[in-house]
């Protein structure tokens, strides 16, 4: 009874190691379960980039404000043009070729380009379906050489930081074929650099927000289709996402704040050497699956 008094303290003492040892093991694998789902950071990632769709309105303008659309839009009969099969497969075929000729190209001319031009291809893009039919765009087409040159000096800025710092190495290697580095010669030279905002919500006229459903997939259609038609009437482009440059290009240009930079295109015709990779596109095979 003695002896067994004598060991009780060291009966305790193993049985408080052992539920020391039991509760770090749990900590740790909490640990390592919250480090595997916390996702990667991309600090390079502008915040102005991120999709807006994830911006909640307050609840009480959600449910109990109108959204400024109109209950009882009218409908009016629908016409379209149909064409007989052999001209649908002439006519997909010759618009094929003419964007198969689509490049991005960075040396661009100063050669003035009409104003008309510009107008009619961003009247064009204003044409693209958008969530709700809010049309959550604005184009900002810069002409005036001074902002022009602010606006490489913003861009030039950051992206010496992306190359060097933030992209990381896969990332710069990968570009290292296409010969790009962060000297954005073009922003000077182009005649229009067109800055292509998305509005993450748009302003009611009592001040309240209003939903911009699916605002940065309904930009990048009328993108793509800014990028057609500027092909149409022989203009190129390369298009550029000025990462970390959205909040400075904002301010600049005097944008509110609901406007996020989606995309910056320089637009002009190609400099008489201008010269662009040697690339080849994926076969309808590669990209096209019918079941």
């Amino acid at each position: 009874m003695a002896l067994f008094s004598s060991l009780t303290p060291v009966f305790i003492a193993i049985i408080c190691v052992l539920i020391g040892v039991i509760l770090k093991k749990t900590n740790g694998g909490k640990e390592k379960c919250e480090t595997k789902s916390k996702p990667l950071s991309h600090p390079w990632v502008d915040e102005d980039l991120k999709d807006g769709t994830d911006h909640h309105l307050e609840e009480e303008e959600v449910d109990e404000e109108w959204q400024g659309l109109d209950e009882n839009i009218a409908h009016v009969p629908f016409f379209a043009e149909r064409y007989s099969e052999a001209e649908m497969i002439k006519r997909s075929q010759v618009f094929y070729e003419l964007l198969n000729k689509r490049r991005s190209v960075r040396f661009l001319s100063d050669e003035p380009v009409p104003r008309e031009v510009i107008d009619n291809v961003i009247r064009t893009a204003g044409t693209s379906p958008s969530g709700a039919h809010t049309e959550p765009w604005t184009f900002v087409v810069v002409q005036d050489p001074y902002l022009k040159h602010k606006i490489r000096e913003i861009v030039e800025e950051e992206e010496e930081i992306n190359y060097k710092k933030r992209m990381g190495d896969r990332w710069v290697n990968d570009l290292k074929r296409l010969r790009t580095n962060w000297i954005k010669e073009y922003l000077d030279t182009a005649p229009y650099l067109i800055l292509i905002f998305k509005q993450v919500y748009g302003q009611l006229p009592n001040g309240k927000k209003k939903t911009h459903y699916y605002n940065e997939i309904s930009v990048s259609i009328a993108c793509g289709i800014l990028l057609a038609a500027l092909q149409n009437v022989g203009l190129y482009t390369v298009t550029s996402t000025p990462l970390n440059c959205g909040p400075q290009l904002r301010v600049l240009l005097r944008r509110p704040a609901n406007e996020k930079l989606l995309l910056l295109l320089p637009v002009g015709y190609p400099k008489k050497d201008a010269a662009v990779p040697a690339l080849t596109r994926k076969s309808l095979e590669d990209i096209m699956v019918v079941m």
